[in-house]
């Protein structure tokens, strides 16, 4: 279901309101570029900053513009369950082939709390769902014990999206896990590492700007081109850690999707654009791979 490289999108904007124009182009970059799946309103859509009708409608332009070229997993996650249900619902009636459900952030609730607040949520929809473990965001992470216990308890919760910067929780939780549930690298610059210990593809950043780059990296540890995919990784490795060390993401990407003319720069409060020398920085960064 989520093998292969998934696109976290960027949200373009334009006066205040969705960029539609830009992103169609922007998805059907991505098609082009040879991704499995987008992945509209996650953490690079700037989700948090969306307004309920608006978010339901990105999703929506986002089935519309992939007609069935890619799959469409959407970000419907939240840190109140009521609200991932009512979001998840209507992703479900719009036509989505997966969610995303970002692990509850600022109310910090225990591994209990996270089972219940999981498996409400897999009761009220078919489905297949996409857990989204990113402590660094969420300030906690879902423990292995609890995506097993949710694995074995819920039919449709068949992945996680891991991105805590830890190879070894790969292991564990391929370890735990039945051989057909899925990991998927949340990191651009640790797919290798991940993939290496059992991940089966990458929900990426970077893919927004490279998609064909992503794309080969990720089918090269599929068919066990091993080689092939650390020269790709090795070759663009400044690129990942200057998207990932200037700024928030996604302050760099999206700005990156602007120096290539593609988008504006605009981006929603409190996030703010980079700065001069950061700017200056990324658009070295791009021009010294060809890309601007």
């Amino acid at each position: 279901m989520f093998q292969g490289t998934h696109t976290a999108l960027i949200t373009p904007f334009r006066d205040g309101n969705v960029d539609t124009t830009a992103f169609r182009a922007l998805i059907d970059r991505q098609v082009d570029g040879g991704v499995e799946g987008i992945v509209p309103c996650g953490t690079t859509g700037e989700s948090p900053t969306l307004g309920r009708k608006e978010h339901m409608r990105v999703i929506e332009l986002a089935v519309e513009y992939a007609a069935g070229r890619v799959k469409v997993i959407a970000g419907t996650g939240a840190n109140a369950t009521a609200e991932a249900i009512q979001l998840t619902t209507e992703a479900a009636k719009i036509g989505v082939d997966g969610t995303l459900q970002v692990c509850p952030y600022y109310n910090k609730p225990s591994q209990e709390g996270l089972y219940q607040h999981y498996k409400a949520i897999a009761e009220a929809t078919d489905l297949p769902m996409m857990l989204y473990s990113i402590p660094g965001r969420s300030v906690i992470e879902i423990a292995v014990d609890t995506i097993a216990r949710l694995a074995a308890d819920c039919p449709t919760i068949i992945a996680n999206k891991e991105a805590g910067g830890n190879p070894e929780r790969v292991t564990q939780i391929r370890a735990a896990l039945p051989d057909d549930f899925q990991i998927l690298s949340g990191d651009d610059p640790l797919t290798i590492e991940f993939m290496k210990r059992g991940a089966v593809g990458l929900v990426s950043v970077a893919s927004n700007i490279i998609p064909d780059v992503m794309s080969n990296l990720v089918r090269a540890m599929s068919e066990g081109r091993t080689a092939d995919a650390e020269a790709i990784q090795s070759q663009y490795e400044p690129l990942f850690k200057t998207l990932m060390s200037i700024d928030t993401n996604p302050v760099p990407i999206k700005t990156a999707v602007a120096l290539l003319g593609h988008c504006s720069r605009e981006i929603r409060l409190p996030m703010v654009n980079l700065s001069p020398e950061n700017e200056s920085l990324l658009s070295k960064a791009l021009a010294d791979y060809g890309l601007i």
